[in-house]
């Protein structure tokens, strides 16, 4: 009687079995479609920034940049709800928030941040474009606050 197979294995272990396509990766990890929604949020947030940063950046160097999922909120009545000046929100839902610089718990020095909300802000906006718009917007809206300038003089207006 003969052996159906004939030397060595003719295929590698990742063939094409039962004809749904081979195995693996399907886009290399450098391709944008790999990224997932957090990091194409970054990178939006990083697009929205940077007409800003090109021309505030020396003034900005003490301030950092972070996006937090949602805020933490403790009132369940978004009308009774009030919040501070250094908080952009849109009906009664953060947006954005500027942490001033201070001390934290265990007595060590903090920068001033700006947190952004990924999930309020991805809720108010139609596509990337508009999610860019809006991400420009608040950044603008709280680097002023930072600043303590008008919103208007970062936009097109001369350094104070």
């Amino acid at each position: 009687m003969r052996s159906v197979r004939r030397g060595p294995k003719s295929h590698p272990s990742h063939r094409d079995r039962r004809g749904r396509g081979l195995r693996g990766l399907r886009y290399p990890v450098t391709a944008p479609v790999f990224k997932n929604r957090a990091q194409r949020f970054d990178d939006l947030v990083l697009e929205a920034l940077e007409p800003i940063e090109a021309r505030w950046g020396s003034e900005l160097t003490e301030l950092d940049l972070a996006v937090d999922l949602v805020p933490e909120i403790e009132h369940t009545d978004p009308d009774a709800a009030s919040w501070p000046p250094e908080v952009v929100e849109d009906f009664g839902v953060p947006l954005a928030q500027l942490v001033p610089a201070g001390v934290d718990r265990r007595g060590l020095p903090t920068r001033a941040r700006i947190v952004l909300y990924r999930r309020p802000l991805e809720a108010r906006s139609r596509d990337g474009i508009d999610l860019v718009d809006l991400l420009h917007e608040v950044l603008i809206e709280q680097i002023a606050c930072y600043l303590g300038v008008e919103p208007g003089s970062l936009e097109g207006g001369d350094k104070p």
